[in-house]
């Protein structure tokens, strides 16, 4: 049976989580006028990128909540004890930083205009509803997914099986319907393939080295390898 139904995952795969990311801590380090104990400014920021990977792996295994990682990354960077009250003004003062820094990736775009014709498509992030409902909002691309799932709603994370199949649910399809899309070989790709979706893996910096998933390094690759071969076949990679 044809893949009927395209489920994308959001950050680092259609919008640049990683460049905002970066973008948004520097400008808000520098308005904080301090790099804090780090010696500049480049390593505060592959130490805030290492804290938040930890902080949302606890988030995705249901250690804390949304709000909770937030709060623990800003303790953890910082290394000092806050309130609550004054994580969050910390990490409130960093968002407006971050979010003057949104951007798709310059392919984003173009690809959900090629697909719309032939294929619904949905979202499926490890999130929270409310900051990924908004950002796509902001970034004028919300209106183009019939369906929002996200990991702090649904209770349950990528690369669990039931992550993905309450997305398929969500769309009155068969997983081997829909085609999962994301940046990370495990969690998204792989994750989708064990859940009995189509998973390709989105490959932007060509590290490769996985040759049981699918990849694409470029989402202008991906209507060719939908329509060419809905279930990809021998296609293993792309790029």
């Amino acid at each position: 049976m044809p893949i009927r139904a395209v489920l994308w995952d959001i950050d680092d795969t259609l919008f640049d989580y990683t460049g905002a990311d970066r973008a948004g801590l520097r400008g808000h380090l520098a308005a904080e006028g301090s790099v804090g104990s780090y010696g500049s400014a480049d390593q505060a920021l592959a130490r805030w990128r290492e804290i938040t990977d930890q902080h949302w792996g606890r988030f995705a295994a249901g250690k804390t909540d949304f709000q909770g990682q937030r709060r623990d990354r800003v303790r953890s960077f910082l290394g000092t004890e806050m309130s609550d009250a004054e994580a969050d003004g910390w990490f409130d003062r960093y968002i407006v930083h971050f979010e003057a820094a949104w951007t798709l990736f310059p392919d984003s775009v173009a690809v959900l205009d090629r697909l719309a014709p032939d294929y619904r498509q949905a979202v499926l992030s490890n999130s929270s509803f409310g900051n990924q409902d908004r950002k796509l909002r902001v970034l004028g691309v919300r209106d183009r997914f019939e369906a929002l799932l996200c990991a702090a709603e649904l209770g349950v994370s990528k690369p669990d099986a039931a992550a993905f199949h309450a997305a398929c649910d969500a769309l009155a399809l068969d997983p081997h319907e829909v085609a999962y899309v994301g940046n990370e070989p495990d969690i998204d790709a792989g994750g989708a393939v064990a859940a009995g979706l189509a998973g390709v893996w989105l490959d932007r910096h060509g590290l490769g080295g996985r040759p049981e998933l699918v990849r694409i390094t470029d989402l202008g690759q991906l209507p060719g390898l939908l329509r060419g071969d809905t279930r990809f076949g021998a296609m293993s990679a792309i790029g």
